[in-house]
């Protein structure tokens, strides 16, 4: 939400494309208009006074005055009732879909310690190991250490740090999207937020898995990788997801907001808001915690200083029209971590339980005779057993 680079360089290439061309097709030397059939009409000797007189004053009337410059361009102003909508509608499909994740996650867990055990069975039998190694290639033993490998690495990491890794992996890939010449009116479009663009949900949250600048999304997704473990252990994975996800939309729509208050409508992108919201949340948890900053490793601050000084500078920004980061977002990012802190987890989450036994019970009516106990139901009537 906040990185406004790619404006300097595409604003000279795309948007300012058109009149560019036109300035220039329309500068012709002298030299290039004779050449293209324009010749300077020759004097007539037998014109007379008053002709002449006639014909300047002709000439000079339209003349009333110096051009002066085209009007200013009315921007209309947006209507923010859509993107409103959305984002409270986003929000609580967020949260919705997180408590059905946990439910399926926890009836996962519950099967794979069942099967465990025949699994263990399976793997005392050492025979049967040593024949299946034997029969492999070459090329796959070594395929089969590197993904071995590769599988310790993954289970060494902690619960945020592997969600955070993917959350990494989405903005890596929408980077290397916007090297794509083809497709940069679609990042434009799609990829970057502005109430003033005619597509106002859909960047709402897209922008948020968007970076142009490598540095920038360096920056991002190494304090959401330093702050992934500890709002995991918080919250849980499920519920991280949902509050980082509607963070994003979120601090979009307070961007909106200050914008069309402002009249400045330029466009942003970036997961400046929605990481705000997790170090938010994280210095609100826990505001005795030290951190510090990785070039300066001896400089120390708590967690709660660190989120006031931050607060602080995108207060001054908002109120100073900086236009380097979008301070607004940041700040609307910030405040709904430590809402939902202090609040929000009380009113949303842990009232999950309508829905989570709704979701119960949808499954096990799909499940083909199956009921909740987990055993096989059992109808009466005819005959049959009860």
């Amino acid at each position: 939400m906040a990185c406004r680079g790619f404006i300097t360089k595409w604003g000279k290439t795309e948007f300012y494309r058109s009149p560019i061309t036109f300035s220039r097709c329309s500068r012709l030397n002298p030299y290039q208009q004779q050449r293209s059939g324009f010749r300077r009409e020759a004097k007539r000797t037998d014109t007379k006074k008053g002709n002449v007189n006639q014909q300047q004053t002709k000439t000079s009337t339209p003349e009333a005055g110096p051009p002066g410059p085209p009007p200013p361009r009315k921007v209309k102003q947006p209507r923010l009732f859509r993107p409103l909508m959305f984002t409270v509608g986003f929000a609580g499909c967020s949260f919705g879909g997180a408590a059905i994740l946990q439910y399926e996650t926890l009836k996962a867990r519950v099967q794979t310690a069942k099967d465990g055990e025949e699994l263990e069975k399976l793997v005392m039998d050492m025979a049967y190991w040593h024949d299946w190694w034997n029969q492999l290639s070459s090329f796959q033993r070594q395929l089969l250490l590197l993904v071995s490998m590769v599988d310790d690495f993954w289970r060494s990491l902690t619960e945020g740090q592997r969600t955070a890794t993917g959350i990494m992996a989405i903005n890596a890939a929408v980077l290397c999207c916007w090297r794509i010449p083809a497709m940069q009116r679609t990042m434009i479009k799609y990829f970057t937020s502005n109430p003033a663009s005619k597509t106002q949900c859909l960047p709402m949250i897209l922008s948020s898995f968007s970076h142009y600048s490598i540095i920038h999304m360096v920056a991002n997704m190494y304090v959401l990788w330093t702050f992934s473990s500890g709002i995991v252990s918080l919250l849980g994975k499920e519920q991280f997801l949902a509050v980082y996800l509607s963070a994003g939309v979120i601090s979009t729509m307070v961007s909106y907001a200050c914008k069309t208050a402002t009249g400045r409508f330029y466009p942003s992108l970036g997961a400046s808001g929605a990481v705000m919201a997790v170090l938010a949340a994280v210095c609100t948890k826990v505001p005795e915690a030290k951190l510090g900053i990785i070039f300066l490793p001896m400089v120390t601050f708590t967690a709660g200083n660190a989120l006031k000084a931050l607060v602080a500078i995108d207060t001054a920004g908002l109120i100073l029209g900086w236009r380097l980061f979008d301070h607004a977002a940041h700040l609307g990012g910030a405040l709904f971590g430590v809402w939902y802190v202090a609040y929000g987890h009380k009113l949303i989450w842990r009232r999950r339980e309508p829905l989570v036994k709704l979701w119960h019970e949808l499954r096990s009516k799909g499940g083909k005779g199956s009921r909740p106990g987990g055993g096989p139901e059992v109808r009466g009537g005819g005959g049959g057993q009860k």
